[in-house]
């Protein structure tokens, strides 16, 4: 492998891996904002356990996806100098909002949070926690106005003495119409992970500890499932939107994901293609007839673009060149995101089923056992779906790094070897290697130790001769 390939791979991997982190970030601090407020709103100490118990694992996945975040702007310096000089004025803006405006939100109101239990007045601590969950999906909208206009350039201008783009209408960046659907689909995608995370764990509970805060878990699998539920809904209305503009601004990715080779009109959803090993033709295809269509253009006879005649196309419009994807890999990614969603979907469905009408699983029946496995499956399913989905956009948007602007391969640092690429890839690998022990391990120990006692201390006599715990 060249630097360039090996530098794409450190991406990928050090993207995924700090994707893993963000979506249950984002969903569960609305959903611990949300047992907060339940407590606040009924009294119910169940809703106060609940909301300090998932808190802790929030705070943990928060840290991990603060550090391994940082990584990902490091890499722009030093793999991809080319690139970040091209798109430096216009991915810079975002960018910048993000660091000043959505994380400063997040981590200031965070640490109110954590430190203001018992010192702040309820409904500002209540609120602090709202505007840490705001304060993530500000900083997710940023970051993803900024890949969107990867996607589809839009407010900028190129300056050809200075060979980069130029930024001129920020508002248009931020109102791409690829962000604009963009944004609900992956928030949907970070609520489905977190309601997963939150079933998952509390139907273990219910399942190794039956007759322990019983009450307080059972609330908690409703509330994580119907989360799931709801989302997978909201998850299948703006995939079909953003299918349709994928089909606008990107015709060769929603052809891609597809294996439409030639173009049709009605065109057929492929449920399973073999093709030929240079991705030229299909081999073996099972079709349902007219769904592509409907998917990509809003009706069951609309004609799409086959990969062969936008290859023909593309190198009248740009020159001689490859412009398809790695076609197996974004076929294949775009099924197992919809079928690893669908799955979480059922078993959240099956999660609420076995504790309708105040039931509940009975331990050592073979059923409980599979609702177990199941459980385990649960919160990891949507973890790949939302690795897929995340792989799907950045491989199908291949050969350009910047949609009709820049090929990826002239975006990397030209002084930088293969040599330099593998160590820090082999670093990064150990230690995100490392990272991924503590945190499952920091998870599993929370998660396993159940809810906290929240009973008010026992009042005690002052004893003026204790030395002072804090002084200046």
């Amino acid at each position: 492998m060249d630097a360039t390939e090996l530098a794409r791979w450190q991406f990928g991997i050090t993207t995924v891996y700090h994707f893993l982190f963000v979506p249950i970030t984002i969903g569960l601090s609305f959903l611990v904002a949300g047992m907060q407020t339940a407590w606040m709103r009924t009294g119910d100490d169940k809703w106060l356990k609940l909301t300090k118990f998932y808190g802790k694992l929030f705070l943990i996945n928060f840290a991990m996806g603060v550090v391994t975040g940082i990584v990902q702007e490091f890499q722009f310096g030093m793999n991809w100098s080319v690139y970040s000089r091209f798109v430096g004025d216009v991915f810079g803006a975002p960018l910048a909002m993000e660091a000043l405006l959505a994380f400063f939100l997040e981590s200031t109101f965070l640490g109110l949070w954590i430190f203001g239990w018992e010192r702040l007045p309820k409904r500002i601590h209540l609120a602090c926690i709202w505007i840490v969950a705001v304060g993530t999906v500000l900083s997710a909208a940023f970051i993803l106005a900024a890949n969107s206009w990867m996607q589809h350039p839009v407010g900028y201008r190129i300056n050809p003495e200075r060979g980069r783009a130029e930024l001129t209408d920020f508002m248009a960046v931020l109102t791409n119409k690829v962000a604009l659907i963009t944004v609900p689909h992956t928030i949907a995608a970070a609520f489905m992970t977190a309601g997963a995370l939150v079933a998952a764990v509390a139907m273990w509970h219910l399942v190794r500890r039956p007759g322990k805060d019983t009450a307080a878990f059972r609330g908690a699998v409703k509330l994580g499932s119907w989360t799931t539920l709801i989302s997978m809904a909201a998850l299948l209305i703006t995939g079909d939107i953003q299918g349709k503009i994928m089909t606008e601004v990107q015709p060769m990715k929603m052809a891609a994901a597809e294996a439409l080779y030639q173009t049709e009109q009605p065109a057929p959803f492929s449920l399973f293609t073999i093709g030929t090993l240079d991705g030229s033709r299909p081999v073996w295809s099972l079709d349902v007839p007219g769904v592509l269509s409907f998917l990509a253009t809003g009706s069951f006879d609309g004609r799409v673009q086959g990969i062969n005649d936008l290859q023909a196309a593309y190198v009248q419009q740009f020159g001689p060149g490859r412009y398809m994807p790695n076609i197996p890999v974004t076929y294949w990614t775009f099924r197992l995101m919809i079928g690893t969603g669908v799955l979480a979907a059922i078993l959240a469905l099956w999660a609420l089923w076995s504790i309708r009408k105040g039931r509940a699983p009975e331990p050592g029946r073979r059923g409980t056992r599979f609702l177990m496995w199941g459980m385990i499956a649960l919160p990891l399913l949507p973890l790949a779906a939302n690795s897929f989905g995340w792989i799907f956009t950045e491989m199908g948007r291949q050969p350009w790094i910047v949609f009709s602007q820049m090929k990826t391969a002239v975006a990397a640092s030209p002084a930088v070897s293969s040599g330099d690429v593998i160590t820090s890839l082999i670093v990064y690998t150990l230690l995100y290697g490392a990272l991924a022990v503590v945190e499952v391990g920091l998870l599993l120990h929370f998660a396993r130790a159940g809810l906290p006692d929240v009973s008010a201390p026992a009042p005690t006599e002052p004893d003026e001769d204790r030395p002072l715990a804090f002084a200046y």
